[in-house]
């Protein structure tokens, strides 16, 4: 006994001070086995993930504590977790030094490396690691000489989506418009790392589905169909969350995916090869998993959650966009950068959309060392190989931080007060303030995902008034289906 407490004193006074109060982490892990299958069922059945997290904070009267997250046993083999929901607390994720990303991607579960050709992708790195500084380089020079194709490309794929989107109200007097956006999403990417239209390859229309499926298969652990009543949700637990669904059930649909981006992705690959050093199938199972997974996947939930709140937002915010959109580009003449730049209101809206609704809502990673986790007026010890998980829908909105934190506040990030705030927007794993470098795990695409959506706003505005959806959530997306579109009426 007095072995372990003198232990635990010598641990202590090797940790980084603090000025705040130093106090235990409340929570509990429940029993070995069952505990994570409780808090399981609690966060996808009988609370729902918002409400697991919120009643843990009333109970707990903390933003910090202990608990399980998904999937657990038998496919994960240990669900613990200090639970980070504030906002400073939150920003210990983004230290290299404090905090370790090997294969924490996907939180408590890896998915079979199957699903990337046995290579352990970018994705699944810490910095630390040799191969990530080659691999996250040359995705930032892929994303760098592509560059004055960001712009026109999109605007390509914008507007045959608009058109179809046009016909199906037109014929049907609704648009689903999900299915549009992947089609649109997918065909961006492909065309901007393969420069080919995937029409023209041996995958054809398929492309959305074949990644679809690929996606699913490795990621359903961690997702519910949102089953009612209860009894099917809990058949369900037991459906998605007992065994590794097999790699072999899409692997023709993954090796048709390899063969068009080894075929077309080659000025891409020869890149890896001759300026990076990796080899080509590794290059290859990596650019798959950048558009596939990193861009593709995160466009299936960026667009229709832009569109989803633009929507709720109302015709008062249609208006005001409409206006500053329509006069910048009278004056510019077309969409550039330095355009968009000048459109504060548009910027601020999807700053704001980040912030309250972030298309990737969970962050992990395993402390390196002993430290000290400080949130607004306590500090916590997390020891060593303890992991660390932040749920970013509560981080960034912190009411210590924001003012009406749970409101769509269109013009937040607007003026010199609102851009102090961008600190705090953490959607990309990294601070909005932060540049993406190969020695961090920020998205590589960060600042290509904000130009997209203001492309996306700006080409919307140019052609239509207003319009209304109906909004609901679908495993890990919104889903969004058009109910009424107005043209431009100037």
């Amino acid at each position: 006994m007095s072995s372990s407490s003198s232990s635990s004193s010598s641990s202590s006074s090797s940790l980084p001070s603090t000025k705040l109060p130093v106090k235990p982490i409340p929570g509990d892990y429940g029993l070995h086995f069952f505990g994570p299958i409780r808090d399981r069922l609690a966060y996808f059945y009988n609370e729902g993930r918002d409400k697991f997290f919120a009643n843990r904070i009333q109970k707990y009267q903390s933003t910090v504590f202990k608990t399980n997250m998904p999937p657990g046993p038998p496919i994960a083999s240990c669900s613990h977790v200090i639970c980070l929901l504030d906002a400073i607390s939150f920003s210990v994720l983004f230290d290299a030094s404090k905090v370790e990303k090997r294969d924490v991607l996907d939180g408590t579960f890896l998915p079979s490396l199957a699903y990337t050709g046995g290579h352990r992708v970018c994705a699944y790195l810490d910095p630390s690691e040799p191969k990530h500084t080659s691999l996250k380089s040359f995705f930032l020079s892929t994303l760098a000489a592509r560059h004055h194709k960001f712009i026109p490309f999109f605007q390509i794929c914008l507007s045959e989506l608009f058109n179809e989107l046009e016909a199906q109200i037109s014929t049907k007097k609704e648009a689903y418009f999900n299915t549009l956006s992947d089609t649109m999403s997918f065909n961006y990417v492909f065309r901007l790392f393969c420069n080919k239209n995937p029409s023209e390859t041996k995958i054809g229309s398929q492309g959305p589905k074949l990644v679809d499926k690929w996606l699913l298969f490795q990621l359903a652990p961690l997702g519910s169909l949102g089953l009612s009543p209860k009894i099917l949700g809990y058949f369900e637990d037991i459906l998605l969350r007992t065994f590794k669904f097999p790699f072999f059930l899409v692997k023709s649909d993954y090796k048709k995916l390899y063969d068009v981006f080894y075929e077309f992705g080659s000025s891409v690959l020869d890149e890896a090869e001759n300026e990076f050093g990796i080899e080509r199938d590794e290059a290859c199972h990596n650019l798959i998993f950048l558009a596939g997974f990193n861009a593709y996947g995160g466009m299936k939930v960026l667009f229709p959650g832009l569109i989803k709140w633009v929507a709720l937002a109302g015709q008062t915010l249609h208006q005001r966009l409409a206006d500053e959109i329509r006069a910048v580009i009278k004056a510019e003449g077309r969409v550039t950068l330095s355009a968009l730049n000048k459109m504060v209101l548009a910027k601020s809206v999807i700053y704001e959309y980040l912030r309250i609704d972030p298309p990737v809502p969970f962050q992990y990673g395993k402390a390196k060392v002993d430290l000290v986790v400080e949130s607004h007026d306590v500090a916590f010890e997390i020891k060593k190989g303890e992991m660390i998980f932040g749920y970013q829908p509560f981080a960034t909105k912190d009411p210590k931080i924001f003012v009406n934190p749970e409101e769509f506040v269109a013009d937040r990030f607007v003026g010199e007060e609102g851009e102090k705030l961008l600190k705090y927007v953490y959607w990309s794993n990294e601070r909005e303030t932060e540049d993406s470098t190969a020695e961090n795990k920020a998205c590589a695409g960060k600042n290509l995902v904000v130009l997209l959506c203001r492309v996306l706003l700006v080409e919307f505005f140019l052609r239509y008034d207003t319009f209304q959806v109906e909004a609901s959530t679908f495993m890990f997306a919104p889903s969004v289906t058009f109910k009424s579109l107005t043209k431009a009426s100037s």
